[in-house]
């Protein structure tokens, strides 16, 4: 029988799992090793073939009914002789007397591996892997990623789980089959490719004799009716996308005099950072807002419009469309709360807009937004002052508060912004659009992302793995997705909670999760002003040793190598420090007041080829020491001229901005990262210092902790880089 009509064959007659032989046979048939087993009637035909196999033997209940063996006591583990397997038979039939036993050999392995599959209603079907046997879910040691797998997949998964050392020479037993573990998992993801009716697998356990090879000895297949796929907002192209951030001319519907309110909010703010396109405003009162004539409705504006702002409440919304449509109005940023973000009757009203708008031909972003941005044309349509700097990051919030606070921690580290949007409820444009819109914008080199949830998250991770081939992709999530409920039914749909396979997915579309927002910046300011970093290998030049041993401890934590010092380097270095330095790494530049030290000192480092990047601590910064001693010595030693101290001051001041420069001609000339941290900041400081005539600029932490994460997860999206999907 066809593997698929064997399935359908089953669900028709109402059955929602497979036998353990019917499983067996599916995973077989697609490369995965299962062990070799007879079905029989009797307690004597199961010593007969007990004795064909031979012994030690193990017999279990089958059934069509039968899930859960183990709970049920109808599995008999380790029988060396005839009379233990008729004893057991009997006792299986005896107590479920309409059920048969299969007999299998006894396999034998101290390494007991879970694999399996599962279908997410967000993500669609994923493959599971990690360490099985009873304490599978106790221990938790499992790794997940989205089907169809690639090979690089599939080895990534095998290095992923916490105890891969398993898997090499243990206690006297080979090393586990690599290769036929890999076509274990590819024979899964192929599975749940191709037979969607295939809700989970659990292979558990998947036993690693003590010769390396792998043979399933239990596994589960459960099915369900293939999922229907709730509907999802048609794509919006790319230049749709484009023409919301590049609109010649804006209308304000909802603008007010009042300060404080939206209507005037978003007005000033976008005159203020100096947009030169045409911006009219609407109100039904008339009269003049912010020195410009408010004409009563919309049809009153005399010229084309390409953007609609609208602000007014959200029942008035719907009155709007026609008046658009009428005028030609293709896009609207839609600021207006009271939508699908407070219960089913907000929702209701969302789909009404939505179908209307459509049917308008009109786009909207949002609603429940709190603005767009584009510095690049100094359009600031957003509900926060300020103006940002025009740069090369791209950045969407699914939260109003959020989006406010990153772009004013962007503004304070000196990142410049490609483009900013509060997605809002993501009613017709959607996370998923601004992926694709990303991916093709010349202008857009780093993607940064704060998001809770994702309307489709298949396109998502598709669209996503696409455009971190070609520029990082940074992510922040919130909360946790409502992924529906979970078949519990076997090991694997109970492992996979959402948080666990979101994460997973981030890791195979090559995205760098971060945990903290000021993680988000720390990282775009990297991956826009750096060299990417090409593997793990730091050294540390530091002012001070305390610092070099935390910072070598965080780098130990984040899995970049503190590698030792060649002796050529020693000596080289010997040259430049006095006779008591560390020569070891970290290069401890022991306090040493000459100026040009650490610029000799990097330079070496960064010529090592068995280094990738260097994190340089407390060199810059010590302007402020400088000029703290500077007024000390100004109050207590009169022999010391104001002049005098004066020169101090700006020889240190003078060497920070020489430092700059000199930080990013090694870089470039390298083509290594250097990840600064400042000894002592000021509150206007930045993270990103510039070079005129430049693309590289130089970076300064605040903290060791913030320079070694930034490398760590450069480093990590290298990795991914070079893996060659």
């Amino acid at each position: 029988m066809e593997t698929h009509e064997w399935v359908r064959k089953a669900l028709a007659s109402g059955r929602r799992a497979l036998t353990e032989t019917e499983s067996k046979t599916i995973l077989g048939g697609y490369g995965v090793p299962v062990v070799t087993e007879t079905i029989v009637s009797t307690a004597d035909e199961a010593v007969a073939t007990a004795r064909q196999i031979g012994f030690p033997v193990v017999i279990k209940g089958i059934g069509e009914n039968l899930l859960h063996k183990t709970e049920s006591g109808v599995v008999h583990l380790n029988l060396n002789d005839a009379a233990a397997v008729s004893r057991a038979a009997g006792q299986i039939l005896n107590t479920l007397p309409e059920i048969k036993i299969l007999v299998q050999p006894q396999v034998v392995g101290q390494r007991e591996l879970v694999a399996g599959i599962f279908r997410d209603p967000h993500f669609g079907p994923a493959v599971l892997f990690g360490l099985g046997g009873i304490f599978t879910e106790a221990l938790s040691d499992v790794v997940l990623r989205l089907a169809p797998l690639t090979r690089e997949d599939a080895l990534d998964m095998i290095e992923s789980v916490r105890s891969r050392r398993l898997l090499d020479a243990f206690r006297g037993e080979a090393a586990v089959d690599r290769e036929s573990l890999v076509g274990t998992l590819m024979g899964l993801s192929a599975i749940a490719t191709d037979i969607p009716e295939i809700a989970e697998i659990d292979i558990n356990p998947l036993i690693a004799a003590a010769d390396g090879t792998l043979a399933a000895v239990d596994a589960l297949i459960t099915l369900a009716d293939p999922d229907n796929v709730s509907a999802v907002s048609p794509p919006v192209p790319p230049p749709a996308i484009h023409a919301f951030f590049h609109p010649r001319s804006v209308a304000f519907i909802g603008a007010s005099s009042q300060m404080g309110k939206w209507g005037h909010t978003l007005l000033c703010n976008t005159i203020s950072c100096g947009y030169q396109g045409e911006i009219y405003t609407v109100n039904p009162k008339g009269g003049v807002i912010a020195g410009k004539p408010a004409f009563k409705q919309v049809g009153d504006i005399p010229g084309p419009v390409d953007l609609a702002v609208v602000t007014v409440p959200a029942a008035g919304v719907m009155d709007l469309i026609p008046q658009l449509e009428a005028k030609g109005v293709r896009n609207m940023l839609l600021v207006t709360s009271g939508f699908g973000e407070i219960g089913s009757e907000g929702k209701r009203l969302e789909r009404q807009l939505v179908d209307a708008a459509r049917d308008a031909g009109i786009l909207v972003l949002g609603p429940n937004t709190m603005g767009i941005g584009n510095p690049h044309i100094h359009f600031s349509c957003m509900a926060t002052g300020g103006c940002s700097m025009a740069g090369t990051t791209a950045v969407v919030s699914q939260s109003g508060n959020m989006g406010a606070q990153l772009l004013a921690f962007a503004e304070k580290q000196g990142i410049g912004i490609r483009a900013f949007s509060g997605s809002g409820n993501e009613a017709m444009l959607t996370i998923e659009d601004y992926m694709e819109g990303f991916e093709v914008d010349p202008l857009t080199e780093t993607v940064m992302l704060y998001i809770e949830s994702v309307k489709n998250g298949r396109r998502f991770f598709e669209s996503a793995r696409r455009v971190s081939r070609k520029k990082p992709i940074v992510l922040l999530k919130g909360g946790q997705t409502d992924a529906g409920r979970r078949a519990a039914a076997s090991h694997t749909g109970a492992m996979a909670s959402d948080v666990r396979l979101f994460d997973a997915m981030c890791r195979q579309a090559g995205i760098v999760k971060v945990d903290q927002s000021m993680e988000l910046l720390d990282l775009s300011a990297g991956f826009a002003s750096l060299p990417l970093i090409r593997g793990n290998r730091i050294a540390i030049m530091t002012l001070g040793g305390g610092w070099g041993v935390i910072t070598s401890d965080m780098c130990n934590r984040f899995n970049l190598e503190v590698p030792e010092l060649p002796a050529a380097l020693i000596a080289r270095i010997d040259k430049i420090l006095p006779t008591y330095w560390s020569r070891t790494n970290p290069v401890d530049l022991v306090g040493e007041n000459d100026l040009d030290i650490p610029l000799s000192v990097l330079e070496a480092l960064l010529e090592w080829d068995g280094c990738d990047g260097v994190i340089n601590l407390g060199i810059f910064g010590r302007r402020f020491l400088v000029r703290r001693l500077a007024d000390s010595v100004a109050r207590a030693d009169d022999s010391y001229t104001r002049k005098m101290l004066e020169e101090t001051v700006r020889t240190s001041s003078d060497f920070e901005k020489r430092y700059i420069r000199e930080i990013v001609r090694l870089m470039e000339k390298f083509q290594k990262p250097i990840f600064g941290v400042s000894i002592l900041t000021e509150e206007n400081d930045s993270t990103v210092y510039p070079v005129d005539g430049h693309d590289l600029k130089a970076i300064f932490f605040e903290t060791p902790e913030r320079a070694v994460k930034t490398a760590a997860r450069m480093a990590e999206y290298r990795r991914y880089l070079s893996r060659g999907y």
